[in-house]
């Protein structure tokens, strides 16, 4: 699920240079602060990026593991509406964009883009780093100041992402914003993190989205009730981010790739084919046999051991991702 060169490069290129300028204890500071709140449970009445430190801090902490989130919940989705191409996309709490470089990867840059956040610095720089990305529908998106609460009003549009936004936001709040985001779209697309809380966020606006109409299209292979016991475990994924040197000085880390763990629902209003099943942990690969943790559209969760007398089917369990369906289309 990893994105090509063209955008991930492109993204990187636009953050490179982007703490030129802010000391280095400065910006440390500005990402714990981040770090601190991005982990917490406590919902804000304002913006969590209060000034350009900030959005820079963020920018470089937290747009390259965004990116690959989102942009593995877009595959998903992809795969179970592959002739679907939207041609609007409206990214809510968008901040600096994230999303939005994503859905440009994901469909070549065919949707015209809004992006809506209530921090005037954040979609200040979204719209410097989309200016300096070379790819049209970045540079021509609108970048628009909105309270993401229950006032929130959006157009008509194909396609709508909600990324790491539900968690700065009351339950009130959350529930308004799925709600409207399901009125106005064809596709909602919502992404948290890979925590249990993240997981309950998903559910809730998963089961928001079926209320209203929608058929779940990924990462379930149903619109049922999720199998999983609440309290007991959670539903995530994990994407593969590759660290920029920029990457690492600012999250103080030493390796060249990092995981970002994220939950997500993709939901629709036209016909898909969501996946028999998912990989829901990541394949045990043993002598001779694969084992796989899997959430089916008929038998709940299951564990299926794929051994070498599977054929042409143990192969592909072999080469399987968590994240991933199964068996392959």
């Amino acid at each position: 699920m990893n994105a090509s060169p063209s955008t991930s490069d492109a993204l990187r290129g636009a953050l490179a240079g982007l703490l030129d300028g802010l000391p280095p204890t400065q910006a440390a500071q500005a990402v714990e602060r981040l770090i601190t709140h991005y982990r917490g449970t406590v919902p804000t009445g304002a913006p969590v990026l209060r000034d350009r430190s900030d959005v820079a801090a963020y920018a470089a902490y937290r747009m390259p593991a965004t990116f690959e989130a989102v942009r593995a919940a877009l595959d998903a989705l992809r795969e179970a509406a592959p002739e679907w191409v939207p041609g609007t996309h409206t990214d809510i709490g968008g901040g600096t964009g994230s999303a939005s470089w994503a859905v440009a990867e994901a469909w070549d840059g065919s949707a015209r883009t809004t992006v809506l956040d209530w921090a005037e610095p954040a979609l200040t720089l979204g719209r410097e780093l989309a200016s300096a990305s070379g790819i049209g529908s970045l540079e021509s998106a609108t970048w628009q100041r909105s309270r993401i609460s229950t006032a929130l009003r959006i157009e008509s549009t194909d396609l709508v992402t909600v990324s790491y936004v539900l968690n700065e936001l009351t339950e009130q709040d959350r529930a308004a914003v799925v709600t409207e985001a399901a009125r106005a779209a064809q596709a909602v697309v919502i992404v948290e993190p890979g925590t249990p809380d993240g997981y309950t966020r998903i559910i809730a606006a998963r089961d928001l989205l079926i209320e209203a109409g929608l058929t779940i299209a990924a990462p379930c292979p149903h619109s049922a009730a999720c199998p999983i016991e609440p309290g007991k475990d959670w539903c995530h994924f994990a994407a593969r981010v590759s660290r920029s040197s920029l990457h690492r000085q600012v999250k103080g880390g030493s390796l060249a790739y990092e995981d970002e763990k994220f939950a997500y629902v993709a939901a629709t209003r036209f016909p898909v084919t969501p996946a028999a099943a998912r990989v829901t942990r990541r394949p045990q690969i043993r002598k001779g046999q694969v084992l796989l943790d899997l959430c089916t559209s008929d038998d709940g969760l299951r564990r299926d051991t794929v051994t070498k007398r599977h054929g042409t089917l143990y192969k592909a369990a072999r080469d399987a991702a968590w994240g991933d369906e199964w068996p392959p289309r």
